[in-house]
């Protein structure tokens, strides 16, 4: 017989969505959990049916909204390298790391995220196409303005 491994130090263990999020919005507010976990189900018009429609629809956001309960809610240590790449509801948490009180979290102190694409100072480059006009060429800004008033496609037809 094959053994399980054990799940039951980790608290998403048997723990239904719904009481999840009633227990992170009872702790937070709405208000706190979309500026902290950036999903936009908590912002714009948030319910508690909507929003568990979204996360069971949604796997990157149930991930994100786990993760945000066992690490912030339940205030455990990070996941190791090993249990990083495996889904929050998965991780076997050592049994010597048990839950504490949820960390305090106010508004307007969320941190900012990092930037996946490296560098937020450096100006982004849609290519070179400005720098790119040479001697005969017309440039986008050397169009003929157009003017405001009527025009009348039938003026440069044969008559």
């Amino acid at each position: 017989m094959t053994e399980q491994p054990d799940y039951l130090n980790n608290p998403l263990h048997g723990l239904k969505l719904e009481a999840l999020l009633e227990q992170l919005i009872n702790q937070y507010g709405w208000e706190i959990l979309a500026e902290y976990t950036r999903i936009n189900c908590f912002k714009n018009n948030p319910s508690m049916e909507s929003s568990i429609k979204f996360f069971k629809k949604t796997e990157w956001a149930r991930e994100k909204i786990e993760r945000f309960y066992l690490y912030e809610y339940k205030n455990l240590p990070k996941a190791p390298e090993d249990q990083f790449e495996i889904p929050p509801r998965d991780r076997i948490i050592p049994s010597h790391h048990k839950p504490k009180e949820p960390k305090i979290l106010k508004p307007g102190q969320a941190p900012i995220p990092k930037d996946r694409a490296g560098d937020k100072n450096k100006p982004k480059s849609f290519g070179n196409y400005r720098n790119q006009s040479s001697g005969g060429e017309k440039r986008h800004n050397d169009r003929p303005s157009v003017s405001s008033g009527p025009v009348d496609p039938y003026a440069k037809s044969p008559k």
